[in-house]
């Protein structure tokens, strides 16, 4: 990506430890790249290695073609000559010092006499005029939230890091600050780096994800292209991704297949390069397995049609949750499916059930043995 290395940022930091890092990754101007990952997977380190707080062993952190870290040379310049906007999970605003103050904070780069309008210029920008005055105590949790983004914009930052920006706030207040910045991002032509935890946050919000484990980048695309194509059964579990089975290419009559049980399934990519009689993972999305209606099979929709037993039926409101299983694999599959309709299709548990798994969204990711399951929590 030669835009985001000659304009934007581009990250290389690799160490074995005290906190492992493998990770390579850019952000062009103008873009939100979100780091995603359970906790303890480096995301927070990363961001701090960017903003100059930490040093890593080996590697390279590059802005507009200029570096700010690099082990090898010998460069590590101070957070201050990087200008970095940093917005901290717990805003790290100065509790003795009211809104307008704490913006002033970073406008040491104005003549005094400036300071004053121009922080009040930012606090208009995210809607706060009037609050000049107030202690951090005395605003909400996402005026505390704008307070600390308007000061790590005040400082014209090159790049602005995001440490879990929205956590602290109730849910109504997340998904209205998340409006916002969504809005604001439009007029930053700066790298914009988010770390979280919440995936629907990260698909949202980010023009790119970059999945994170154990300080490994494990894979960086768009989040419909990471969701849909996870590169490893790693990556899907990380994701919460169900639906990750194991089976085996042959060559059949009809062309080559993917076998699964005692079923022949029918791959659109893929496959074709796989060698017959090789194991490999796949992945099925839950929105490309379709339910036959009972007694009336869909006529247009007959590929890839298997028998499974209904194991769970998990009614949340308007949308129920199916998991299916089938007797020559342990791992289940799981789908949502509107509650009218699984009423309507008498669903139940231990009802068997017809299902057709489109060829379109059978995506084939490695050829190795499926990895242990990742249990740590992204919530």
């Amino acid at each position: 990506m030669s835009g985001a290395r000659d304009a934007g940022l581009c990250v290389s930091l690799h160490q074995p430890g005290p906190i492992p890092l493998a990770a390579d990754f850019t952000c062009a101007p103008g873009e939100l790249l979100a780091l995603v990952g359970p906790s303890g997977s480096g995301k927070t380190t990363l961001l701090r290695a960017i903003a100059g707080l930490y040093a890593p062993r080996t590697g390279r952190v590059e802005c507009s073609g200029e570096a700010w870290f690099d082990h090898a040379a010998g460069i590590n310049l101070t957070p201050q000559r990087r200008r970095v906007g940093l917005v901290f999970q717990d805003y790290a605003l100065f509790p003795h010092f009211n809104a307008e103050a704490n913006i002033a904070v970073a406008l040491g780069h104005l003549p005094a006499h400036e300071r004053r309008d121009q922080a009040r210029l930012w606090l208009s920008r995210v809607r706060l005029e009037g609050l000049e005055r107030r202690l951090p105590r005395e605003l909400s949790g996402g005026q505390r939230q704008r307070v600390a983004l308007a000061r790590a914009l005040a400082r014209e930052p090159r790049v602005l890091l995001l440490d879990e920006p929205f956590s602290a706030v109730d849910q109504v207040t997340r998904r209205r600050l998340q409006r916002e910045l969504a809005m604001l991002r439009e007029r930053l032509n700066i790298p914009i780096v988010l770390v979280t935890h919440d995936l629907t946050e990260a698909s949202a919000l980010a023009d790119r994800m970059c999945v994170l484990h154990g300080g490994r980048a494990l894979q960086q695309d768009t989040p419909e292209a990471v969701f849909r194509y996870p590169e490893s059964p790693e990556v899907a579990r990380l994701l919460d991704r169900p639906n990750v089975f194991t089976g085996v290419v042959r060559n059949t009559e009809a062309g080559r297949r993917l076998e699964w049980g005692e079923w022949r399934l029918e791959v659109d990519r893929g496959i074709d390069d796989v060698a017959p009689g090789t194991t490999v993972t796949w992945y099925l999305p839950e929105s490309d397995i379709v339910l036959h209606r009972r007694g009336r099979p869909s006529r247009g929709v007959r590929e890839n049609l298997v028998s499974a037993r209904v194991d769970e039926l998990v009614v949340l409101g308007g949308i129920s949750t199916v998991t299916l299983v089938f007797a020559h694999d342990r791992q289940p599959m799981r789908f949502d499916i509107a509650t009218h309709a699984s009423r309507r299709n008498g669903l139940a548990q231990g009802e068997w059930v017809d299902v057709s798994l489109l060829s379109s969204g059978i995506h084939v990711m490695d050829t190795d043995a499926p990895s242990t399951p990742v249990l740590e929590d992204m919530s």
